[in-house]
């Protein structure tokens, strides 16, 4: 990055360089947060899913048979 200008650095461009970059990070959280939520949406139904399906496997595998014959 070649430096075209011979003036000093003044804090006006440093304050004006960091708005410019913040408004791009702005703009950029602001699209990202949608897709923040539905990763953690998805993320949560797969947690209970998985919670759902493996405490209906121990249920299974506790639960007690009962054989009942006529004589």
């Amino acid at each position: 990055m070649a430096v075209t200008q011979e003036r000093p650095v003044t804090r006006a461009d440093i304050e004006n360089k960091l708005r410019q970059i913040r408004g791009e990070v702005d703009s950029t959280a602001k699209a990202a947060v949608p897709i923040g939520l539905a990763v953690g949406a998805a993320a949560v139904a797969v947690v209970v899913g998985v919670a759902f399906l493996m405490g209906r496997r121990r249920g299974r595998k506790r639960a007690t048979v009962v054989e009942i014959r006529r004589v």
